[in-house]
């Protein structure tokens, strides 16, 4: 442990995401865009609602009726019903932590010294929800009362996951101002979030380790728990659903809709498996938890990631056989790429070492050959490859639903006797479907200028002779 007096919080950096502009915007706009994409691409008139491809005739009474909005006014889009569903959701999560089988290990060393010890069980707790859940489906089928729930009230769920970001960010950012330099703790302020503009702190993360201990559960590590365990679930959770409804609508599953959920879910399978790799992750070393973390590990990422899987529930697609073995050969080339480039991020571990290095003044080793000699990120590829198994199968995408029997030409004809065409939304549901894969490259190329900053920051000039022997970033020759 270092002395107390060199505890004191970490030095301030500069602002990111634009600072508090940008904050506000990320913060209240991102919640918009959810609602947008949730309503423009619906299961009442079509994707997106006739009313946006005719904007002249648009009118808010109008649009309310095609895009289904719930209730009255705002209030309409949330209930205690739904409020409790989530927030026993929840409870679940944090009572598998506490019961399940569980390793320790700890975290990187702290800029107080110190070292954090964590608690890892997902791949236990998050396996038991899969089992109840497979076990109600077996017995009841696209019926089962969870898959059903979560279509009645999708918007009402949306609405109590966006209000628990929300509380959760404010109550760890409150509980920052208790944070004193050399606590027993170990607990730190984030190095960019202190800047003393409130809205930007609590956007970007006041404190960098938030734990609370909680009666009968024991302490939890904020972040850590909430990056994997209940936005990760729910995005397996949403797609189940989605393929449920489609069997509802239609009386089968296509193979695109199995395949973007099967394959999505090895890939949260395998974040579980290797839960200690979050450790070195920025989110866990160098981001503070505020609204940036937790509106996108529980909203963004299990609402938005599976956007596919609700489109193909109402305008199925079939991939065929050799659709189906062209989607898997690029996840697996992606998946190739981003598991074994991860693989070789440590280079301390004995099957590196082999590999060339720069060694630094910090004592660390910056690899220059093997898949970190290619590209400074190409794990990033890999990673954005695996992306576009997920939009591809959505196929030129856009629909209109009809009433029964309109007598469409080629239209799908669902359970209730509506038809879906595409008509004169044909192409413009590409909008919400691919909208995963551009964002997703945006993130990325973020996520690596922003660790290229930090790199900057802790080597100095060796990180800068680094990037001269590995000059590409993300895509060697490219970028």
């Amino acid at each position: 442990m270092a002395p107390k007096s060199k505890a004191a919080a970490p030095a301030q950096h500069g602002y990111e995401f634009f600072g508090p502009p940008g904050a506000f915007g990320i913060s209240f706009g991102l919640p918009v865009l959810v609602y947008l994409f949730t309503f423009a691409c619906n299961d009442i008139s079509g994707c997106p609602a006739p009313s946006f491809l005719n904007p002249r005739t648009l009118s808010l009474s109008q649009l309310k009726l095609e895009v289904g909005w719930p209730g009255d006014g705002v209030w309409g889009l949330a209930s205690w019903k739904a409020t409790g569903a989530v927030l026993g959701y929840y409870l679940l999560n944090l009572i598998l932590y506490r019961v399940l089988p569980a390793t320790q290990t700890k975290g990187t060393v702290l800029a107080s010294g110190g070292r954090l010890k964590y608690k890892f069980n997902t791949m236990y707790s998050n396996t038991a929800t899969l089992v109840a859940l497979a076990a109600g489906t077996v017995a009841q089928g696209a019926e089962f009362p969870v898959w059903t729930f979560i279509d009645d009230n999708y918007v009402e769920i949306l609405t109590a996951s966006v209000g628990i970001s929300y509380a959760i960010a404010t109550f760890v950012y409150v509980r920052s101002f208790s944070v004193k330099p050399g606590n027993k703790e170990n607990r730190e302020l984030a190095a960019g979030g202190h800047t003393g503009n409130l809205l930007y702190d609590w956007f970007i993360g006041r404190e960098l380790n938030p734990r609370v201990t909680i009666p009968l559960i024991g302490e939890v590590d904020i972040k850590e728990w909430c990056e994997l365990r209940p936005g990760m679930m729910g995005w397996i959770i949403l797609n189940c659903a989605w393929c449920a409804r489609q069997y509802r609508n239609y009386g089968y599953v296509t193979d695109s809709a199995a395949c973007i959920t099967v394959v999505q879910a090895l890939y949260i399978v395998d974040s579980w498996w290797n839960e200690p790799a979050i450790l070195t992750t920025m989110d866990i070393t160098t981001d503070g938890f505020g609204v940036m973390l937790a509106f996108g590990d529980l909203v963004w990422v299990p609402f938005v990631y599976s956007m596919q899987t609700r489109y193909l529930s109402i305008h199925p697609q079939s991939l065929g056989p050799v659709g189906l073995v062209g989607m898997l050969s690029l996840i697996g080339l992606g998946f190739y790429i981003f598991r074994s480039a991860n693989s070789q991020t440590n280079p301390g571990d004995p099957s590196v070492s082999h590999l060339q290095y720069i060694q630094t003044k910090t004592g660390s080793k910056l690899l220059t050959t093997g898949w970190c000699g290619i590209a400074r990120h190409i794990n990033y590829l890999g990673d954005w490859i695996q992306s576009w198994p997920y939009c591809l199968p959505t196929g030129v995408a856009g629909y209109q639903i009809l009433a029964a029997g309109s007598g469409a030409g080629g239209a799908l004809v669902m359970r209730d006797g509506r038809e879906v065409v595409q008509g004169d939304a044909k192409g413009w549901g590409m909008l919400f479907t691919y909208f995963y894969v551009v964002y997703f490259a945006v993130l990325l190329v973020h996520r690596d200028r922003r660790d290229d900053e930090k790199c900057h920051r802790k080597y100095g000039d060796d990180w800068e002779q680094y990037k001269k022997v590995v000059r590409w970033r993300i895509i060697p020759g490219v970028y």
